[in-house]
């Protein structure tokens, strides 16, 4: 190659326009007195339609869209990891309260709504677009190439990885045939191999006449992948549906009483930004009756053996059916699963003020503590005569107490064997006439006096079922009901987008099987009459990456040949495929 220079000395590369090699002189150089410095190459302007459609491969490029898959993964991590406002609200408030500078940018950012946050349905967004951009142009590819016919057959098969070739008694048109039928498979409407079967003409002497097959296979790769891609998607659409309109409701029960499907029935509910109050169906449930069993065995002493709400539904039409939720058999009313999630003790406790008259009455929630179900409780007593402090009481609930020598009790075991309540008292303001919602599971004490006795120790208020027992300080009595009402806590979740959930998820999990193990695979076959008068098959394959199975396949598509005699593959092919050259004396 000739070595061009050009008009400074400079090498110029063969081969480049000299328009394209005239730029702006080095750091060293300068430009002649009176010439004009030649001017560096501009490339084309983009515009605005070039930069949109540059964003737009960008955006459907499969880089980019792993990028927002991960991207995606952990924006979801802070919602796992810090509490979020529709699910803990209490939780959100005190964590601000222990982290009041960290946790106030947290919540400017939405770190406590991540999954209603701009930003998290930002990244949504992009990939839900980035996954239908890939997909439409991939599916009209891959329409087309279904369309399409195998690839013709290579003059030449010695180049090929996999090739096998022998000899037959039968006509190359049977031959042929009888490969074009192994390939595509015993059912017609299934092919193994999409098959198109030719004829080649004569080339003179190195080539006669055959009758060839061009077979493929391996579409079903792509088709699978895009079957994944199409079900992300639908995974995508479903998940944000099932958002916009699921709802979930929390309610404690206790037994002979019930609750009705009505947002103001229910102790919390959440719900989605499309769910509409009046679509819940007014449907009611009662608690007849709770059991449960524990085992009283040394072996495995005290653990759970079964808890069994049972509980009678009634319709909107006022149809009445009985009823069980079990721990992880949900009970499903029009399309929504009610949960056992929890059970304790809710005593029906009295409290009468200095005056005698009922102050509180009612049954109270004691949630266990321990798998003794020791438990704690809360009696907030507002309704005292005019000119008397208001009362609380905090305490445990014990089913088997077990009084030590110290004064200190404890449960020791959780069904109501010997059950006794233990109260410590306190009096003031308990803020319940501020109209602020309190946590009713909680007693503020930090403005609350407790009653002591001489001694100063606090006075501890000790009653068993059926028992009254006076409250310190005169502020009047408490009565223990004979009955201990067992409570169960229930969790209602609708979310119409589960079941779509699950059938994409399927799909996606198929379409990824499918991709991954289907081979893509070519094989040719050419049969023609030799110099001999015998039909020689010739067999080769190729595979689009790494295939063990490859060279069985074209073997056993030569052996579908009828009648025919291996000559071998690699050389043997290669030898077999040689031009033949006819020399003087064969032409004498």
């Amino acid at each position: 190659m000739a070595r061009r220079t050009g008009g400074d000395g400079t090498y110029v590369p063969e081969g480049i326009a000299d328009e394209f090699t005239q730029g702006e002189p080095t750091s060293g150089e300068q430009p002649a007195s009176g010439e004009q410095k030649p001017a560096r190459p501009n490339a084309p302007a983009l515009g605005v339609v070039g930069t949109l459609r540059w964003m737009w491969r960008q955006l459907t490029s499969m880089r980019v869209a792993l990028m927002l898959l991960m991207l995606l993964a952990v924006a979801a991590v802070p919602g796992s990891v810090l509490p979020q406002r529709n699910q803990d609200a209490a939780g959100v408030i005190e964590y601000l309260a222990d982290h009041p500078t960290a946790g106030e940018w947290l919540d400017k950012a939405g770190f406590f709504d991540v999954y209603s946050s701009v930003w998290f349905s930002a990244i949504y967004i992009l990939l839900f677009v980035s996954l239908v951009g890939c997909i439409l142009p991939r599916s009209m590819a891959h329409y087309r190439a279904l369309r399409g016919r195998p690839p013709r057959v290579p003059s030449r098969f010695n180049r090929f990885p996999a090739k096998a070739s022998g000899t037959t008694t039968a006509s190359p048109e049977e031959a042929a045939d009888a490969v074009a039928a192994r390939l595509r498979g015993k059912i017609s409407w299934l092919p193994m191999f999409r098959v198109d079967r030719g004829e080649e003409t004569e080339r003179g002497a190195a080539r006669p006449a055959s009758a060839t097959v061009s077979a493929e296979r391996g579409y079903l790769r792509e088709s699978g992948n895009l079957v994944f891609h199409l079900a992300l998607v639908g995974l995508l659409v479903s998940v944000a549906t099932g958002q916009l309109l699921h709802y979930r409701g929390q309610a404690i029960v206790t037994e002979g009483r019930g609750f009705a499907n009505a947002v103001v029935d229910y102790d919390t509910f959440e719900k989605g930004a499309w769910f509409r109050p009046e679509s819940l169906v007014p449907f009611s449930m009662t608690l007849d009756r709770f059991v449960s069993e524990f085992a009283s065995d040394t072996v495995a002493f005290a653990q759970a053996r079964d808890f069994t709400a049972h509980v009678t539904v009634t319709e909107p039409s006022g149809e009445q059916r009985p009823e069980i939720v079990k721990v992880n058999h949900p009970l499903v009313v029009d399309g929504a699963k009610i949960y056992l999630q929890g059970n304790g003790f809710a005593p029906d406790i009295t409290v009468r003020d200095a005056e005698g008259e009922v102050a509180f009455a009612g049954r109270v929630t004691f949630i266990p503590q321990d798998t003794m179900y020791t438990s704690r409780g809360v009696v907030k007593v507002p309704d005292v005569a005019p000119g008397l402090d208001q009362i609380g009481l905090v305490g445990y609930f014990l089913p088997t107490a077990e009084v030590e020598p110290d004064g200190s009790a404890r449960s020791a075991f959780p069904q109501p064997v010997d059950p006794l309540l233990v109260l410590e008292v306190y009096t003031g303001d308990l803020g319940l006439d501020d109209g602020a919602p309190q946590n009713v599971y909680e007693l503020d004490t930090a403005s609350l006096t407790p009653a002591v006795d001489e001694n100063g120790e606090r006075v501890k208020v000790l009653a068993r079922p059926g028992e009254t027992v006076d409250l310190p300080d005169g502020l009047g009595t408490l009565t223990l009901g004979d009955e201990l009402p067992r409570y169960v806590a229930l969790d209602l979740r609708h979310d119409p987008s589960l079941g779509f959930v699950l059938v994409f998820s399927l799909l996606a999990l198929g379409g990824l099987t499918v991709s991954l193990f289907t081979p893509r695979r070519r094989v040719w076959a050419r049969a023609y009459v030799a110099q001999d008068g015998a039909t020689v098959v010739e067999v080769a394959g190729l595979a689009r990456g790494d295939d063990a199975g490859l060279q069985a396949e074209v073997d056993r598509a030569l052996a579908a040949v009828p009648g025919v005699a291996e000559v071998g593959s690699g050389a043997a092919l290669e030898q077999a495929q040689q031009p033949r050259v006819e020399t003087g004396s064969e032409k004498d």
